[in-house]
């Protein structure tokens, strides 16, 4: 079974949380995701997620910490999310490819449609609060 190596960026302003809504025609499409994307032969976690956001959200991270390495197996495709908190950043976020995205409160965290793999995710946040 292929494995992806996913860098994904917690990224934080106060209480509130930067999240997308994948495209219906991706993997769990539909569903709110914390931003980032697939870490390249070559690259680091930071690298890989510092690219990605600027690709995808139109900001680069200036500082952000571990968070959390998650294993986890979909029936087609297993992914190694490794999670970064993002505590600062240049430029304001926005869905740079057209997604939608939206500045989520702590306390909707628990209640937002996330991919199964997300969960845990969640968990660390409030975990570190």
């Amino acid at each position: 079974m292929k494995q992806v190596h996913v860098a994904v960026g917690v990224v934080r302003r106060e209480s509130t949380f930067f999240i997308c809504k994948r495209a219906d025609h991706q993997h769990q499409g539909g569903k709110w995701e914390f931003p980032g994307g697939k870490v390249e032969t070559g690259e680091t976690v930071e690298q890989a997620l510092n690219r990605e956001l600027r690709e995808e959200i139109g900001i680069s991270i200036t500082a952000s910490t571990p968070l959390i390495e998650i294993a986890h197996e979909y029936t087609e495709k297993r992914v190694l999310l490794s999670v970064l908190l993002v505590h600062k950043f240049s430029g304001e976020p926005f869905g740079k490819e057209g997604q939608i995205h939206r500045w989520a409160d702590i306390g909707e965290l628990n209640d937002i449609d996330f991919p199964d793999a997300n969960v845990a995710i969640v968990e660390a946040i409030l975990d570190t609060l």
